[in-house]
């Protein structure tokens, strides 16, 4: 975990949908059910701290969606802008900027990092109102969101499991 300063840190939270579900984790240590996501690190970039926030909390290779602007250049990488930028407060003292991307899976395979997570699964919309404990407005939000706009896209073919 990478504090940058002991008021504030930049993490990012990755919400990966596949058809017509969206991927969840119940946090063991904050007893809430979250995205994918995490703190980036010293020397990652949000996109690197994604993809590898996703790949160690689900087993899970993504694929971020969004725009990429056409200004690489020697000295400059364009990066895949975040869907959605939150502050949300950690502590009395703390807080994180959030940088929240939508993803759609591309490989790996499902599985629990046990250390973190109580559970981790796919959730229909319908089925983000039956999670015990009950999942924050804003998480739910983004999950509506990202499902109404990557849901149902078969046309990546990854099945899920």
């Amino acid at each position: 975990m990478a504090h940058i300063h002991e008021k504030i840190d930049f993490t990012v939270a990755i919400f990966v949908v596949a058809g017509d579900r969206v991927l969840v984790i119940h946090h063991r240590k904050l007893d809430k059910w979250l995205p994918l996501g995490g703190h980036i690190e010293l020397d990652e970039d949000p996109e690197v701290a994604a993809l590898r926030e996703a790949k160690e909390e689900s087993g899970l290779d993504v694929e971020l969606v969004g725009d990429r602007p056409p200004t690489t250049e020697p000295g400059t990488r364009a990066l895949i802008a975040p869907r959605f930028l939150d502050i949300h407060r950690i502590s009395d003292t703390h807080e994180h900027i959030g940088m929240i991307y939508f993803a759609r899976p591309v490989g790996g395979a499902l599985g629990l990092a046990e250390e973190e997570h109580r559970d981790i699964r796919w959730c229909t919309r319908e089925e983000l109102d039956g999670l015990v404990p009950a999942m924050s407005g804003a998480v739910k939000w983004y999950c509506c969101k990202a499902l109404e706009e990557l849901g149902s896209d078969v046309a990546m073919g990854w099945v899920g499991s």
